[in-house]
């Protein structure tokens, strides 16, 4: 019933005509709008979008919508306390009103009682699930839709748009930078580089939501989720544990016991999802490369362009003075008592590409974080973003982190040594060891791209040192490295000479082969197999297995793998979707840490679909 207002006939039968417009349904047009996302391949039944693009709604009504009398608005609502203030209420309006809104709406077409509209996002709107609500305004009243997780959409990063703090011109790396899924880890030395194959696996089912519980557990507020800044460095810290149960464990001892050795992990899916599953609670255990993997599958899934950085002899300044102190006692071994600071074989950390609006504009671009607990930064274990042109030139001034960035890849290595009375006095310094090379994934290809010289300038080259490896196998343990200190005292001159060198010891491969036809809805075998050749028996192995696309992560323990003997694990896989795949295999022991084998593999298309 309608109550009268003092309103004229001709207003009530306005009112009346308004009255009959109802909401019945509204389209989210899923696939139309995540193929020109670029987010199809995510494994979520809700529609991705990325802001400052737009997209479609279709909003049906039970009559036809009149632009000039009918007055319909879009509601689109993040977290639960919304708010205009903080741009998590936003407004859309359609028709008569002219509300003022940073999220832009247009009627596209009109037909029967379907209106489609077109919706802009902000090109710094938050990210994250957004509800929508279609609400009918008339002068006496606003009627609204319930709420409806079918209409529920996430908005992402976009770096397709020019107007995007992330937006990358070149579509070959935004292909490589956001899109791929799997790719290869650096590891090993500076003259014998190891490839560990990876799987990002950011368009898996649950990726996404789990990558935004670890903002919500780690209370980023709402309002600042569409701030690279701001949101790189809550997630840098939020992926290790150190002081807020962030996502993982780091263990740097040989006893893993407790959870999973960080060399056993294929990939980061399983880390995060586990994470999320479990409510918060860590996941055991990380080093470096784990980290900075993980960390790298939550910037693509959120659409922040992102690679992952091998950094070889990259020093830890724990003084924060720019060098990296070794002690020496009276017999040139390096004393752990007195000696703070330390150079890893090598460092994993993280590039974004990203415009930076709060440091000059020649210092965009690539920017270093990193995920592995280092130091702190403003309270917290994190690191970056800090412009790797910035690093280069030695403009160590602009945020964040550009001290210890800038000690990791060009600190000068200061010897000292310790007599028995406990006097110190400078050896020597080595001004070329640290940073000696720098790589990451080639765009398109496993190989490596030497970066070195995007974070300094060349430096003299110093002596090589052959080993035999065969000599030293009893003092490894796990990793395949063995680090020398060299000393010696020239008597003529009572002169020091000092030096380092890291050796690699090879390992037994690890084998991924496949048979049968590679189509989609065929079987095909996928066979994993080892050799022990390393002369000792193997004890509590763990076998992991994951394909992109193809395999979920399993897992095969054997008690031991005696010397000499072969392993086979074969598994049946049928491909549901076609493409390039990508599927490999990690073994882990005490004995022998960081063996992976990998195989990619192109799955054709059923031919009922050609």
């Amino acid at each position: 019933m309608l109550i009268h207002t003092g309103k004229t006939a001709a207003s009530l039968a306005a009112i009346r005509h308004t009255l009959d417009i109802v909401v019945v349904d509204v389209k989210m047009y899923n696939d139309l709008n995540k193929a020109d996302h670029h987010t199809e391949k995510y494994d979520n039944p809700n529609l991705i979008v990325r802001r400052g693009q737009e997209f479609t709604i279709g909003i049906v009504f039970r009559r036809p919508y009149n632009p000039q009398t009918d007055n319909v608005a879009l509601e689109f609502v993040i977290g639960s306390n919304p708010s205009p203030t903080k741009y998590t209420l936003i407004t859309v309006s359609l028709g008569k009103s002219d509300q003022p809104s940073s999220w832009k709406g247009r009627i596209l077409e009109t037909g029967d009682n379907e209106t489609k509209v077109g919706i802009t996002p902000a090109a710094d709107s938050i990210i994250g699930l957004f509800s929508t609500y279609v609400t009918i305004i008339t002068e006496v009243m606003k009627k609204r839709t319930k709420r409806t997780s079918q209409t529920d959409f996430y908005v992402l990063f976009n770096p397709w748009s020019p107007s995007d703090q992330v937006f990358m011109a070149n579509e070959n790396e935004r292909q490589e930078f956001v899109l791929n899924d799997a790719g290869v880890i650096y590891s090993g030395v500076i003259n014998n580089l190891v490839k560990r194959p990876w799987s990002y696996g950011q368009f898996k089912h649950g990726v996404l939501d789990a990558c935004l519980f670890v903002l919500d557990f780690g209370g980023m507020p709402l309002q600042y989720r569409g701030d690279v800044t701001k949101l790189i460095r809550t997630a840098s810290a939020m992926i290790n544990s150190q002081d807020d149960d962030g996502v993982l464990v780091g263990n740097w001892s040989e006893n893993f016991s407790l959870g999973t050795a960080p060399t056993a992990w294929t990939g980061s899916a399983e880390i995060l999802l586990s994470y999320a599953v479990q409510g918060g609670v860590p996941v055991k255990f990380g080093q470096c490369w784990v980290f900075a993997g993980t960390f790298n599958t939550l910037l693509r899934c959120l659409g922040i362009p992102a690679r992952v950085i091998t950094n070889y002899s990259s020093a830890h300044d724990n003084m924060g003075d720019l060098r990296t102190d070794i002690i020496l006692d009276e017999d040139g071994r390096v004393d752990d008592s007195l000696t703070v600071d330390s150079i890893w074989n090598f460092h994993c950390w993280n590039e974004v590409f990203m415009q930076r609006s709060d440091i000059p504009a020649v210092y965009s671009g690539w920017q270093v974080v990193d995920a592995t607990p280092q130091e702190t930064s403003d309270g917290y274990y994190r690191c970056g973003p800090t412009p790797v042109k910035a690093i280069k030139e030695g403009e160590l001034s602009y945020q964040f982190d550009a001290s210890f960035v800038f000690a990791e890849v060009n600190s000068d290595v200061v010897f000292y040594k310790q007599d028995r009375y406990g006097r110190t006095r400078l050896v020597s310094t080595n001004t070329t060891y640290v940073g000696q090379l720098i790589v990451t994934k080639s765009v398109g290809s496993t190989e490596p791209e030497y970066i070195t010289d995007n974070y300094k300038y060349p430096e003299a080259k110093q002596g090589n040192l052959i080993v035999t490896a065969d000599e030293y196998r009893a003092f490894v343990q796990g990793q395949p490295f063995l680090s020398f200190v060299m000393y010696g005292l020239i008597q003529e001159t009572s002169m020091y000479v000092t030096d380092m060198e890291v050796i690699h010891l090879d390992v037994p491969p690890l084998s991924v082969e496949v048979s049968g036809e590679l189509k989609v809805g065929e079987d095909m075998f996928v066979t994993v197999k080892f050799t022990n050749t390393t002369g000792t028996d193997l004890n509590d192995v763990t076998l992991r297995m994951e394909g992109t696309g193809l395999l979920p992560v399993k897992v095969k323990t054997y008690s031991q793998i005696s010397k000499g003997s072969t392993v086979k694990w074969i598994e049946s896989v049928t491909p549901q979707l076609p493409g390039p795949k990508l599927l490999l295999a990690c073994l882990d022991c005490t004995f022998i840490r960081n063996l992976c084998g990998q195989v990619d593999v192109f799955i054709n298309p059923d031919s009922q679909d050609d």
